[in-house]
């Protein structure tokens, strides 16, 4: 199997930095089910999904403060405090990457990302320069899971899915990679990709 994949696509988030809402919210709420319904009814995951496709963080955050007008310093920290939702990289999994590259396969990101927060996230992450090519949802109008954003990445890069390997946490885009034909699997951890790695004999003892 490890001479039919050419090349690896990571997701960001999740797999490879840990990315949270909550790692900021845990700061500005004493309670923690206050928090998690703030989360669901406010800046909820659908609201965040449309920042995802390329609306802009600030304008988005403008219409919900008139909105929730009582929750408007809770909602500008979603932009202003953005940073602060990453706890820093998933260190077993940058080792991955880089192992990866080792082998002389080219590595590429397909990530669900705003776009006016994407060149900070890269000058505060240096091992993005390891990628060959990066496709960032809000810069492209199309999100994962729906399959035009994975015909992108095919096309843009020349990938041949079958020999094409692709990481993500989310089942719904794996199975939406596995769909159009891309190798994929979920990752849970880095020692459980790095095992299932090792089985195929794509990165040698983890």
């Amino acid at each position: 199997m490890t001479e039919g994949i050419e090349a690896v696509i990571f997701d960001l988030g999740g797999v490879l930095v840990d990315w949270n809402p909550r790692h900021l919210y845990r700061k500005l709420f004493d309670d923690e089910a206050a928090m998690e319904t703030f989360l669901a009814e406010i800046c909820t995951p659908a609201w965040h999904a449309e920042i995802d496709r390329g609306r802009s963080m600030a304008d988005s955050v403008t219409v919900l403060k008139r909105q929730y007008p009582e929750h408007a310093a809770l909602i500008e920290a979603y932009d202003g405090r953005w940073p602060e939702m990453f706890k820093g990289t998933i260190e077993g999994s940058v080792d991955i990457l880089e192992k990866i590259r080792d082998t002389g396969r080219p590595v590429y990101a397909l990530t669900n990302f705003p776009a006016d927060k994407f060149e900070s996230f890269r000058r505060s992450f240096p091992f993005v320069d390891a990628f060959k090519g990066i496709i960032v949802s809000g810069q492209e109008g199309v999100i994962k899971p729906e399959a035009e954003i994975f015909e992108r990445m095919k096309t843009r890069f020349g990938l041949n899915p079958a020999r094409t390997l692709f990481i993500d946490d989310l089942p719904a885009n794996v199975a939406a990679a596995q769909d159009l034909g891309f190798q994929a699997v979920r990752f849970t951890s880095p020692a459980a990709l790095a095992h299932q790695l090792d089985t195929i004999g794509l990165v040698q003892g983890g």
